[in-house]
């Protein structure tokens, strides 16, 4: 028998159902190239709730509206609404046979809803849902600290380069326009030291609730990141359910 060709491969992804994929980890951790990988894979969306929260407000959507309100007098925007709106997203269309959740579910309230949610789901509306397979990518502190610290933008063509990893031909200057690249005020130490410690405060809990229901599949991120895509796709093609 012939080995199955590239496109029947693709295809064969492409009508799997993957059901919730939820991604964990620090600023730089690099979810945000994995859930890419996973969404070309198998043809799902990625839903991150900054652009929930981003697309609601704009579209003037009632959710979006309650939300602005909070957000122009300098409140969080609670998780009851947050969920409002991952709810709303996760009924269309493209979400059927799974999605990614990148930034969601981030308390343990949250997570809580989640489970609930999933459950009606399968057992009321028989969609493919199910357990969430969790992956936690982690990565050294600091190989953190040199991801972030390491970054810098064009700020013409908005290219990003890393002095550690991805330099520049010529330090400092971009390779498409020649203009000085700059180093954002997020990308200072002294700002990325609180953002990592404000993430690991916040998501101890919830990584501590996926543990202990061993739902949490931890991946080693501080590899490069081909090794680490084929483990991701790998946990998901097996239906990994820990």
């Amino acid at each position: 028998m012939s080995a199955p060709t590239a496109q029947a491969v693709e295809n064969e992804n492409k009508a799997f159902d993957v059901g919730t994929v939820v991604l964990l980890g620090p600023p730089g951790a690099g979810k945000g190239t994995q859930a890419k990988e996973i969404s070309d894979r198998f043809g799902i969306p990625q839903i991150s709730t900054g652009d929930l929260l981003r697309d609601n407000v704009g579209r003037g959507t009632e959710l979006g509206k309650q939300a602005k309100v909070l957000m122009d007098s300098g409140e969080l925007v609670p998780d009851q609404l947050v969920c409002d709106m991952v709810a709303d997203r996760l009924t269309q269309a493209d979400c059927r046979r799974g999605y990614i959740l990148d930034g969601f579910p981030r308390t343990v309230s949250q997570a809580q809803w989640l489970d609930k949610y999933l459950e009606f789901q399968l057992f009321e509306k028989g969609r493919c849902c199910g357990t969430p397979i969790v992956i936690q990518y982690v990565v050294e502190y600091n190989a953190l600290l040199q991801r972030l610290t390491g970054r810098r933008s064009c700020p013409t063509c908005g290219r990003i380069y890393n002095v550690h990893f991805q330099p520049p031909r010529t330090a400092d200057v971009c390779d498409v326009d020649g203009a000085r690249l700059v180093t954002r005020k997020d990308d200072r130490e002294d700002v990325i030291a609180e953002r990592l410690k404000a993430y690991e405060q916040q998501t101890l809990p919830l990584v501590e609730y996926y543990q202990s229901r061993g739902r949490l599949l931890k991946i080693n991120a501080d590899r490069p990141v081909e090794q680490v895509t084929a483990e991701t796709l790998a946990a998901i093609e097996n239906g990994h359910r820990l």
